[in-house]
């Protein structure tokens, strides 16, 4: 079960402390709305199989030479903030990789 419902089937209580095990359970959705929500969450989840790292591309699509030198530069900054963020993360107990550019998309694509 996610940490908060999907949705709510009531609206939440106005007054503190006049809340009843039952006005709790009617406002919660149902385990097919849980269900289907949890569902949609593993899906949007999961890594493309077609997924490209920030600043990478899937062919060569410059071939001027200024373009293809400020394409190096920001691969080689990229790289940089990556070995900064695993070293950070090796001090760490729950490590953060979710923004390293090895892990950014380089589409918004869902």
């Amino acid at each position: 079960m996610p940490n908060y419902p999907t949705a709510l089937r009531k609206p939440p209580p106005k007054v503190k402390g006049q809340t009843t095990e039952e006005m709790i359970l009617e406002t919660l959705p149902d385990v097919s709305t849980t269900v289907n929500g949890m569902a949609i969450l593993k899906l949007l989840s999961k890594d493309c199989a077609d997924r490209y790292p920030l600043g990478q591309c899937p062919e060569n699509l410059h071939d001027e030479d200024v373009a293809c030198k400020l394409l190096e530069d920001f691969q080689k900054d990229l790289g940089e903030l990556s070995d900064l963020i695993e070293e950070r993360n090796k001090k760490l107990e729950l490590p953060y990789t979710y923004l390293s550019p090895k892990n950014v998309d380089n589409s918004v694509a869902i």
